[in-house]
């Protein structure tokens, strides 16, 4: 993806397609973090609240893909998951391509206005056990029900050459000089070796399904429930959805839920338990487990570094993960995979 893809409307910009496209006179407008689109925070002085998702203009391109996405989570929400829905245009669509012109000439983008979900991200709040259970039980709630889904455009959910997709991990490779000089590269490098000679040969094994792509800690909403825990109250950013199979969901949701939490390696057995009281595990998926989380580190601290050399602007939220991602691959590296499993699959019993 080139560097001018992601939008950079103004203020005045999302006002004027807002009461265009929508008939909504903007009260108060608030920019939100994005990976390559842009998101505003928006209170009409109609009333309500909303999200307007502007995609970045390479994404734009692909209708199809965005108007599956956008399906799903309708989809979803109307099986009682708390997914978001697009609201309709003036003229009755779900989505507009707009010409815009963000600083660096006219691009086409799509605009989407979304429900606005209630609560915060679950990295703001203390990771129990309980809260943990609830995130696997809910990934695999999400995707049994996917499962159930029909469109008559899913193939484009066989994303073959998509960077972010788990199967597709060997696209890192051109991707690692980027870790030059940094002692995790060789770990990364072990990594993507050991995934393609212990985890490609067992792939046909994983149950096939539809995956959310990106089930993370920024994207899964929670508000309290009870004296002192959460409940999940929003599932965000269907944006790197794919066709996948069912163990790459929970790997990178344990994977994303170990970031914050102050002993991550205990994360996997609480989230594993969740997903196995909706889909348990067969036992070539629960050999590959390990390696897949190890893998989504990889993937996401690798093409963090990627993102940053197009948006260097956006270093900080890109970055991210970064932070304690590259301890806790090592950690997880050095403590060896027979370990890790048995305090996983130990705990999850």
């Amino acid at each position: 993806m080139s560097g001018n893809t992601k939008p950079n409307l103004s203020e005045s910009q999302v006002t004027e397609l807002v009461k265009r496209l929508y008939g909504l006179t903007s009260s108060q407008i608030c920019p939100l973090p994005s990976y390559e689109d842009q998101n505003f925070y928006l209170a009409p002085v109609e009333g309500g609240e909303y999200i307007l998702k502007v995609m970045n203009s390479e994404d734009s391109k692909n209708t199809d893909m965005l108007e599956v996405q956008t399906y799903a989570m309708t989809f979803l929400h109307q099986r009682g998951l708390p997914a978001q829905t697009a609201l309709p245009t003036t003229t009755g669509q779900l989505m507009s391509l707009e010409e815009i012109d963000c600083g660096f000439g006219s691009q086409k983008y799509l605009v989407r206005l979304l429900t606005y979900l209630p609560g915060e991200t679950i990295s703001k709040v203390p990771g129990s056990p309980q809260l943990l259970y609830e995130v696997g039980k809910m990934a695999a709630r999400m995707d049994t029900v996917l499962q159930e889904m029909h469109h008559p455009r899913l193939s484009v959910l066989q994303r073959e050459n998509f960077k972010w997709s788990l199967p597709n991990v060997s696209l890192l490779d051109p991707y690692v000089v980027l870790m030059d000089g940094e002692p995790v590269q060789e770990v990364v490098k072990d990594v993507l070796h050991q995934y393609k000679t212990c985890v490609v040969p067992r792939c046909s094994a994983f149950r096939k399904g539809i995956n959310h792509g990106d089930f993370n800690d920024l994207n899964v909403l929670v508000q309290p429930s009870g004296t002192d825990g959460h409940r999940i109250s929003g599932i965000l950013d269907f944006g790197d959805m794919n066709s996948g199979c069912y163990v790459y969901e929970l790997a990178i949701a344990i994977m994303y839920m170990m970031i914050e939490h102050p002993q991550p390696v205990e994360v996997g057995g609480a989230v594993l338990a969740g997903w196995e009281s909706i889909l348990p595990l067969n036992a070539e998926e629960k050999d590959a487990l390990y390696l897949l989380v190890l893998a989504r580190f990889c993937q996401s601290l690798v093409l963090a570094r990627h993102a940053v050399t197009l948006y260097p602007e956006n270093q900080e939220y890109l970055m991210t993960t970064a932070k304690s991602g590259l301890r806790i691959l090592r950690q997880l590296w050095e403590r060896g995979k027979e370990e890790v499993e048995s305090e996983w699959f130990q705990s999850a019993a």
